[in-house]
């Protein structure tokens, strides 16, 4: 498992570009943040928070959460937007969950970069902190090119697998590969809207 802090003290981080994700931008574009109800709005792994603040200047209530407590240090440091949080934790961790209910989730990059084997564990875990009806948005990064058991992260992900882990819990209201990207992901990433049952 890769080791998050150490990243953030070595500055090893090249999936942080200083700006929010270009799909959360053409999200709120196409839906509005109406979309996310009225707050709180969980960004698990938030990392410097850039999403975490995109979403506050709508008016949100944010938490961010992200293992690496360098990231959440540097995130309080930037200027804040809004009604946003951070905290270091991990949202797949029961402990961390109890109590707390959110009206949306936003992901972005966290379910790629977690063991594969943790992602059911992660749908449980949003499904158990969104009420009925409440919604988990996201831009997945797609890797249906991997083999497998090729090491990561980023690791295997694709549209099929996405659909399997939620449908338990959710039911897709909408998908589609967004036309804003980073340099480099054009064409890699799928932004799915999936509604609590």
């Amino acid at each position: 498992m890769r080791d998050w802090e150490k990243c953030y003290q070595d500055g090893e981080t090249p999936w942080d570009h200083g700006s929010a994700a270009p799909p959360l931008l053409e999200m709120l574009e196409r839906h509005g943040p109406g979309l996310l109800g009225d707050g709180p709005v969980l960004v698990p792994g938030c990392g410097l928070g850039h999403d975490v603040r995109v979403l506050a200047e709508c008016g949100l209530p944010v938490v961010g959460v992200d293992l690496a407590a360098t990231a959440v240090a540097r995130a309080r440091q930037l200027p804040a937007a809004r009604a946003e949080t951070y905290e270091t934790g991990d949202f797949l961790d029961p402990a961390w969950r109890q109590g707390r209910s959110f009206t949306a989730i936003w992901e972005h990059t966290c379910f790629c970069a977690i063991d594969p084997e943790l992602r059911q564990r992660y749908a449980e875990a949003a499904a158990e902190l969104l009420e009925s009806g409440r919604m988990l948005v996201g831009v997945f990064y797609l890797t249906p090119d991997m083999a497998p058991a090729e090491p990561g992260p980023p690791f295997r992900v694709s549209v099929a697998e996405l659909d399997e882990v939620f449908g338990r819990w959710f039911e897709l209201e909408a998908g589609w590969v967004p036309q804003r990207a980073y340099p480099g992901r054009e064409g890699r990433e799928w932004v799915a809207i999936y509604r609590r049952k």
